[in-house]
């Protein structure tokens, strides 16, 4: 085990000392200027005398700054209007070359003026921006939810390259509005006040779903009480109702076994010696089962049209189970878990409350999954 721990650590060691040890070349003859020159610069703060690794940085530092700037003065002459994102990212690889080298003092003596761009660069932000500030206008003026969404982005990037950049915000938070879709959730209906207090925890599971819901930050719920309150103008409306639930259908099942065991000692004779028989029992095993099940629909209308958008029924069933017997004749005919059976005093079932309840578990599962699905990228 030792000698397997002296391997392993000699084989790292050597894997470590090549990483480090590399001067850019390989990458320099691929056409990787600017890995060539990021690694021949790692060299030389280890290693400032690297002869290889200070070939590698004055040939690839040349060969990255031309190909960068060939690459700007091509953009600069297109007509696509996101030119200046790739104009941006150009200048910004130029100077984290000239970071690298001037954190060198040994690169330093090779390359004793590295090129930065920081005017240029602030300017490509600029026009960066602009770019993206003009397509989130056109986009917002279209006057539909799929544009101002659209629009939003736009915005978004264009505040990312200049967080200043006239009245950006603003601009965002226009479209976002205009690209929300608010939704009324009307309260769960069923058909039974015996049911209330239950169907109103099913509502409270709901309504802190949607309360949490963070997936697409276009949709906002409301309940109908919030919508009155806020004078909320929805653009749908999702409801749900129990089109059908049964609570508590019993069904009891008896099955009757006739047992027998060979070999059993029934008694003694008079000397003493044990006498063997056969001993007899019948086994009454009952099972009672109370099904309680129910169906939820969901539909989600737009409010403006009274186009049904989306019309789904969910099932849900719980299951209550309880075993119980009897038996009449020889308990030694019986095995351990007969008699376990016929000890187990019959449970009371839960209260019809309790029984919606669970039914509507697997609902609720099913709903909010379909829900989410639904509002993914609307």
């Amino acid at each position: 085990m030792k000698t397997n721990a002296i391997i392993k650590y000699f084989i790292l060691t050597v894997i470590v000392a090549v990483i480090s040890c590399t001067t850019g070349k390989k990458a320099l003859q691929k056409g990787d200027y600017d890995a060539s020159v990021l690694k021949a610069v790692s060299r030389l703060q280890n290693s400032p005398k690297n002869a290889e690794a200070m070939e590698v940085l004055s040939t690839g530092y040349n060969l990255a700054l031309q190909d960068h700037l060939r690459k700007i003065a091509d953009a600069k002459l297109s007509t696509y209007p996101f030119k200046w994102e790739s104009i941006m990212y150009d200048y910004q690889k130029i100077n984290e070359l000239a970071e690298n080298i001037n954190s060198c003092p040994a690169c330093l003596l090779l390359v004793p003026k590295p090129v930065s761009y920081i005017t240029e660069l602030n300017d490509s932000k600029y026009y960066a921006a602009a770019a993206r500030f003009a397509s989130g206008l056109n986009l917002l003026n279209q006057k539909n939810r799929t544009s101002a969404k659209k629009a939003y982005y736009e915005f978004e990037q264009a505040q990312k390259y200049d967080p200043n950049f006239k009245d950006v915000k603003n601009k965002m938070d226009e479209a976002y509005w205009a690209a929300v879709a608010r939704v009324v959730i009307q309260p769960v209906l069923v058909n039974s006040s015996r049911y209330k207090l239950s169907n109103d925890y099913f509502q409270d599971q709901i309504n802190q779903f949607v309360a949490n819901y963070q997936r697409n930050k276009f949709i906002i719920f409301y309940s109908e009480e919030q919508a009155t309150n806020q004078r909320i103008t929805p653009d749908q409306v999702l409801s749900l109702n129990f089109d059908d639930f049964v609570v508590g259908q019993t069904y009891i099942k008896e099955k009757v076994e006739n047992l027998r065991r060979d070999s059993v000692a029934i008694g003694e004779t008079r000397d003493r010696k044990t006498i063997y028989g056969t001993v007899k029992a019948t086994l009454s095993v009952f099972e009672k089962t109370i099904s309680s099940s129910g169906l939820l629909g969901l539909t989600i209308t737009d409010w403006k049209t009274k186009q049904v958008l989306r019309n789904q029924k969910f099932p849900g069933t719980y299951v209550w189970q309880d075993r119980w017997a009897s038996y009449k004749g020889d308990d030694r005919a019986l095995s351990n878990q007969d008699l376990a059976l016929c000890n187990h005093r019959q449970l009371l079932p839960p209260p019809p409350s309790t029984l919606f309840l669970e039914f509507t578990k697997p609902i609720y599962t099913q709903l909010v999954n379909d829900i989410s699905y639904f509002y993914a990228n609307y």
